[in-house]
């Protein structure tokens, strides 16, 4: 009987009925969530504390592990959205080879422009203004970027399995020893996992982590490699305010606003990719409780930033989830509890390689295929900048540029075509940011 309370309570909390899903169905899509990116937890320590940054591995660990777990529950509970947050790739390679390495900067200096971000971030939440952009993305952009960030998370998966490499003429290739080894232990579970899809399994790209997760045992991938089970405590309020007004301002600035810049429209591509996919956008093109989910990205950075840890953004990972059935904030709050979860069990989530989890990003990439279809291709207007941003977020590796070039050339085509009235009012206002951004990089 109690355990029945609990679950009608859960069901009537997070709205389950009123968006067609279950208890059961946002545990599996939050379990889901949490494996297919539960690899921050090591990568991200393991950029941030690269030697010669002066930071260390396991510290930065918990400060990933707790910043992801508090901006996930604001998301799943204020929210009540099934996305994730976690510190953002590419944003902790820039603290570390721009800010640290190349700039000479502290540690500290970093994670100071990482908090004033947070803090400007919760700022414009509260005043709408990342809301406004977020509704102000045009129709045939809404659905590019989800097709985008599909296209993006699976080319991911294949370079997380070594399957795609590196080259110097052609800059990326078919890995020359693509059917050995570790990368043979994908495509395995990648025939796992599509045949789960195929007959319809509930849980499938789960239940292909797992099985793809010990497969690798006899590979030599799946490892124990031990380790503490009791977490070090993070780092707190370790910021350098001092070299920010001692000569070094226009630096700050500079690094400060790259970080606000890059994870706003990262945050926003995600959002809407995501959002697409579980059918959630409106029909005037906004997303319920948006406000809250941009919220949720600000508690992150800001709390980040004091933890030790670089911005914390919403995970394109959380497609996954979606793809399982996730429609609620349970998804997040199932996610959120898993992180908390791993501070004490790092050494067994650690077993889990990336050649398990790249399977089901591969095979994101095909469920988030499906806006394609509703851009109206016949128009120039519309279909030319939907197609530039899905490939400029692939070959430029970024959701945030594949944002940018879809808006400059929606609005660029439109005025040239004379359909000036399309363009709405944010809609300028984030193309001249875009402009600002283009020749302030180019001074």
């Amino acid at each position: 009987m109690a355990e029945n309370t609990t679950s009608s309570g859960l069901v009537k909390f997070f709205k389950m009925n009123e968006r067609g899903t279950d208890v059961k169905t946002e545990i599996m899509a939050g379990v889901t969530t949490f494996l297919a990116m539960a690899y921050i937890l090591a990568v991200n320590p393991g950029i941030l504390a690269t030697p010669g940054t002066g930071l260390d591995f396991y510290r930065v660990f918990s400060a990933t592990a707790i910043s992801s777990a508090i901006a996930t529950l604001v998301m799943g509970l204020v929210a009540n959205l099934p996305f994730a947050l976690a510190p953002g790739m590419g944003l902790n390679a820039f603290m570390t080879y721009t800010i640290i390495f190349g700039m000479g900067y502290s540690w500290q200096f970093a994670l100071t422009a990482v908090f004033v971000e947070g803090i400007i971030f919760l700022i414009l939440t509260f005043c709408n203004v990342r809301e406004a952009i977020v509704n102000s993305i045009p129709a045939s952009l809404k659905k590019a970027i989800g097709v985008g960030i599909g296209m993006f998370i699976a080319f991911i998966g294949l370079q997380n399995a070594g399957i795609i490499g590196g080259n110097v003429s052609t800059l990326v290739e078919l890995s020359g020893d693509w059917c050995k080894g570790g990368k043979l232990l994908t495509l395995i579970g990648l025939l796992i996992t599509g045949v789960l899809l195929a007959y319809k399994v509930k849980g499938a790209l789960l239940l292909g982590i797992i099985a793809t997760t010990i497969i690798g045992i006899p590979f030599g991938v799946t490892k124990y490699n031990g380790g503490s089970y009791l977490p070090p405590a993070p780092y707190f309020f370790q910021f350098d305010f001092g070299t920010i007004f001692n000569g070094h301002f226009f630096d700050f600035i500079v690094v400060m606003f790259t970080f606000l810049f890059v994870d706003m429209f990262d945050t926003v591509g995600t959002l809407i990719g995501c959002a697409t996919k579980a059918d959630m956008v409106q029909e005037d093109g906004s997303i319920p409780n948006c406000k809250e989910a941009l919220l949720a990205d600000a508690i992150g950075t800001t709390v980040g930033a004091v933890l030790g840890t670089s911005t914390v953004t919403t995970y394109v990972e959380s497609s996954t989830g979606v793809v399982e059935g996730g429609r609620t904030g349970l998804t997040a709050v199932v996610v959120a509890a898993l992180f908390v979860l791993s501070l004490f069990l790092s050494p067994i989530f650690g077993m889990i390689p990336s050649e398990a989890t790249a399977p089901a990003l591969i095979l994101v990439g095909v469920f988030m295929m499906t806006p394609v279809k509703d851009i109206d291709w016949e128009d120039f207007t519309e279909a030319i900048p939907a197609f530039l941003c899905i490939l400029f977020m692939i070959v430029a590796y970024s959701i945030s540029t594949g944002i940018q070039m879809g808006i400059l050339a929606y609005v660029i085509l439109k005025l040239c075509a004379k359909k000036a009235k399309d363009i709405n009012v944010m809609t300028w206002i984030v193309a001249g940011l875009f402009i600002l951004k283009i020749v302030f990089e180019q001074i």
